[in-house]
């Protein structure tokens, strides 16, 4: 039967056979467990052809001998049945052990994908999370992964197996009766045909239902994150409207797959009844016409057994074709994740740790000591070179898009000196936020340079070059875990005392001690026991035990009370001291003392200088500052 090649959404698959092949690449690691399950295959193969054959053999030599002489012993034919029983208790004993078996091989086998999925994830630019939804991804996870499970574990077990039995079936049959075989495999090929045609129709409902169900994956995990922005505005109709609509593709899809597999079955096990019927009638005829020389009656009972194990095997290798294709579009969407580019790194140059002496010289040291370093190597000379790291950041006629046909910053220039504090202000999608992604290299800059104490930033190696930014970002992420560790993940190896210390820097030792467990509270749920102002506190905690020599602040105070900003201010102002920073806020009185603002309008700077500069000018900032224009 050819592979079906359809997509769910009707395009032709990208390569069934090479998906298959490169599923099938995890059973090496596997080799020594699956010689032992291809044994057993065979050996409940043989039990259950000799359990056939066996039938017949009770017929001819035992039954029929009895009867003709009248006999009462019947201790050969008791022997003879507990020697067959022993032949099926091996059969038994044997598939038990293959299904044991293979539920390691595939637990192991799911384990390995989801690591290297999970491994490849980590790999991946924001721009792909930035265009699939994380229900969308959670689903190759989840419902993508259960496919390979059954398949695995069932459906290529039982393939194998079936080709074993059909295998053996047929040799047996062909030393039982020729023209009976003859007859038998005429009848399959209609059996062959109704497969193939359901299957091909159900592989594509099949693979159209995984897509389907990361559709619906995806929506829900976006209304539970947003459940609360549903109620305000009064949206929960319209989100089951739209929910319906992709749960009714789903239910089409999976109806439509579920009702061409479900055919299959009964309609095989029908065609088997005529066949059953036919070979009967054919069987008989030449039992009695050859007067049992060319067909016993013990051979026509142990044929029709076999004609019946015959079928078996096909109709098993049709009902798990369907989980086989199902399973191929899971893995296709499971691999479809693992090819994906990942992030680029061309960069050479490290941060390291360093000792400055009082002539300057700089000397790599493990411990960490306040100062850093660039570390550059030269493969040519084979020297290395060290600069120590000031915080110097300059911008020169950046242009970037997030897609090649619309640019959002336009010639971009700008400086950032030692120990200088740069603030960014502009409405909405101005492209505040966007010039912090470029310095963090979150995003290639389409023109232009970026230049970090003076070395282009795409030569600085990304791991290094944003463990020299601290970044507190206006939307806060808390991982599950208590509120200590969630501070120490700024720096992994910071002890409590650090953490503590960070956090009163921070301003959030206060409400932190009023906790339950104060520092041993346990954070669930992105911190949605915490206010957004307090969680905002813990992220600014994180990043003040980083102590990075550069700070990123995206509207760090946003969802602070002003009573709380004071105070809060006071800590980020002694964050910052002696670092290069960068703040974007739409709270103006946040940003009055910095070195430089710079007001941005659809992705060009329009107006720079100190506050006292730009209002004395009396633009845009000046009006923003009066009341005159609002930001956004």
């Amino acid at each position: 039967m050819p592979p079906v090649k359809m997509r769910g959404d009707g395009r032709m698959a990208k390569d069934p056979k090479k998906t298959l092949l490169r599923l099938l690449s995890y059973l090496k690691n596997y080799a020594p467990t699956l010689v032992v399950v291809l044994l057993c295959i065979l050996a409940t193969a043989y039990a259950s052809i000799t359990g056939s054959k066996a039938l017949g053999n009770l017929v001819d030599d035992f039954i029929l001998p009895m009867v003709a002489s009248g006999s009462t012993d019947f201790a050969p034919l008791a022997q003879f049945i507990i020697k067959i029983a022993c032949i099926f208790v091996v059969g038994m004993v044997a598939s038990f052990f293959q299904s044991y078996l293979m539920v390691g091989v595939t637990q192991g086998i799911q384990k390995t994908i989801r690591d290297e999925m999970f491994t490849k994830m980590q790999s991946l630019p924001l721009r792909y999370f930035d265009t699939n939804t994380a229900g969308n991804i959670m689903s190759r996870y989840t419902s993508d992964i259960d496919t390979l499970r059954q398949m695995i574990s069932q459906s290529i077990p039982q393939a194998v197996s079936s080709v074993v039995t059909l295998v053996a079936v047929f040799i047996a049959m062909i030393t039982e009766s020729w023209i009976l075989t003859i007859v038998t495999m005429i009848t399959v090929l209609g059996v062959i045909f109704v497969t193939k045609t359901l299957a091909g129709k159900a592989g594509k409902f099949f693979i159209g239902q995984q897509k389907s169900l990361g559709a619906v994956n995806g929506y829900i995990e976006e209304m539970i994150n947003g459940q609360k922005v549903v109620k305000v505005f009064n949206h929960e109709e319209i989100c089951k409207e739209e929910f319906d609509k992709l749960n009714d593709t789903l239910q089409q899809n999976a109806f439509s797959a579920g009702k061409f597999s479900n055919m299959m079955g009964p309609i095989n096990n029908n065609l088997g009844y005529i066949q059953y019927a036919i070979l009967a009638i054919v069987g008989g005829i030449v039992v009695v016409q050859s007067n049992a020389a060319l067909l016993s009656l013990g051979s026509l009972m142990t044929f029709m057994t076999l004609s019946r194990n015959f079928n078996q095997p096909i109709n098993q290798i049709s009902n798990q074709l369907n989980s086989i294709i199902m399973a191929l579009a899971g893995a296709e969407r499971v691999f479809e994740l693992m090819d994906e580019e990942p992030e680029m790194d061309e960069g050479y140059v490290k941060l390291v740790n360093a000792k400055i002496d009082e002539n300057g010289n700089i000397t790599e040291t493990p411990e960490r000591t306040g100062h850093w370093a660039w570390k550059h190597p030269h493969k040519a000379e084979g020297t290395v070179t060290y600069t120590e790291l000031k915080g110097d950041i300059t911008m020169f006629n950046v242009d970037f898009g997030y897609v090649p046909e619309k640019t959002v910053l336009h010639d971009v220039t700008l400086y950032a000196h030692p120990g200088e504090k740069i603030a960014f202000v502009g409405a909405t999608g101005a492209g505040k936020t966007t010039i912090t992604n470029l310095i963090n290299r979150f995003y290639d800059i389409d023109d232009g340079k970026i230049r970090y104490d003076n070395i282009n930033i795409n030569k600085i190696c990304k791991a290094d070059l944003r463990r020299s930014l601290g970044v507190v970002l206006q939307d806060t992420n808390l991982f599950t875990g208590t509120v200590m560790e969630n501070i120490r993940y700024g720096k992994l190896d910071a002890t409590d005392e650090e953490c503590i210390k960070a956090a009163k820097l921070a301003n959030a030792h206060d409400f932190i001690t009023r906790l339950p467990k104060g520092y041993d509270t346990e954070l669930t749920n992105n911190g949605a026991s915490l206010s957004q102002g307090q969680r905002q506190l813990i992220a600014i905690a994180r990043a003040a035990v980083a102590d990075p020599p550069v700070m990123i602040l995206d509207e760090a105070t946003s969802s602070i009370d002003t009573r709380t900003e004071k105070l809060v201010q006071d800590g980020m102002d002694a964050l910052m001291k002696g670092r290069t920073v960068f703040v974007i806020a739409h709270r103006l009185s946040t940003i009055m003392n910095s070195d430089c603002i710079m007001v941005l309008d659809h992705g060009r700077i329009i107006e720079r200088g100190t506050h006292d500069d730009l209002i004395a000018q009396k633009g845009t900032y000046y009006k923003l500052y009066t009341g005159v224009f609002e930001l956004d």
